[in-house]
């Protein structure tokens, strides 16, 4: 089992072409490639119940097969275990899923029930950046989740740890954020793809101050798949909760976060930076 270590980042839409023109990418090369990826459940939705996520994905050249699990995390962070391995085809390779602990553990008939559920396309480009204390892969996904006849846009940027410290992420983004309109992002492509399957979306509890703000981000990308406004208020009301919890610093940028809420284009660079300087200064916490 290998960690994925990594920071999601969801794009407003003029956020890529802004992208493309940071100094900090600008001059850098890149690659393109097209991702085609399906993920798979049982028709009750039993590895989305135990946090598990299970897909085939097609690049140019190969089928990989992925599991991944939960991990801990919030405004945007995470660290999720993952199995991944390069298969035959044209199905799943379940013999060595079995020997697998997260699926070891479901029982053997979880195996034979297992069935495509939804699917995404997309393209990813890749920049690798580098200093004196990390390496990150850099990669812009844009595309869409397919889910019967429901869709949604795929438009993130996720930055992922291949060495060194884990705040070299933070300090990109920041850096980034200065002139891209970008916001934290804690809900996985697996996450949403299933909560576009069943209509509906699921937030985690408040409580801490950690807590609530995992909780306003989940609800702004629920907002942003759904275009239900309801969503912007959960997120505000979430923000007031972090705002009346913490010190002087995080309040300001939990209550400057919340107002931004409602304005109608509130994804700025200003949005970015606060969210992530939230994400820097609160713990982590167990993701879904």
């Amino acid at each position: 089992m290998a960690n994925e270590i990594e920071l999601k980042l969801a794009l407003a839409e003029t956020g890529p072409e802004a992208l493309h023109h940071h100094p900090r990418l600008a001059g850098l090369p890149t690659t393109t490639t097209r991702l085609g990826n399906t993920y798979f459940d049982t028709p009750e939705g039993e590895l989305e119940a135990a946090r598990l996520a299970l897909r085939l994905r097609h690049d140019d050249t190969r089928l990989v097969q992925t599991l991944k699990t939960s991990g801990r995390g919030g405004g945007g962070l995470s660290n999720r275990g993952e199995w991944e391995w390069e298969v035959l085809g044209p199905g799943l390779d379940l013999s060595k899923l079995a020997d697998l602990p997260p699926m070891a553990s479901l029982g053997e008939g979880v195996l034979g029930r297992l069935t495509p559920r939804f699917s995404t396309d997309f393209s990813r480009e890749i920049w690798w950046w580098e200093d004196d204390t990390a390496t990150l892969e850099v990669a812009l996904d844009l595309g869409e989740i397919r889910a019967g006849e429901r869709t949604a846009t795929i438009r993130e940027l996720e930055l992922e740890l291949k060495d060194g410290d884990e705040a070299a992420m933070l300090d990109l983004a920041e850096i980034l954020a200065k002139t891209v309109p970008l916001r934290p992002s804690d809900t996985s492509k697996a996450a949403r793809g299933a909560a576009l399957l069943a209509g509906c979306w699921t937030l985690p509890e408040g409580g801490t101050a950690s807590a609530w703000l995992h909780r306003a981000v989940v609800a702004l990308d629920a907002l942003a798949d759904t275009g239900e406004d309801a969503w912007r208020d959960t997120a505000r009301q979430a923000l007031w909760r972090l705002a009346a919890l913490q010190d002087a610093r995080v309040s300001e940028d939990a209550q400057r976060l919340a107002e931004a809420l409602h304005q109608t284009h509130w994804l700025t660079e200003d949005f970015g930076r606060r969210a992530l300087g939230l994400a820097r200064r609160l713990p982590k916490v167990a993701l879904g």
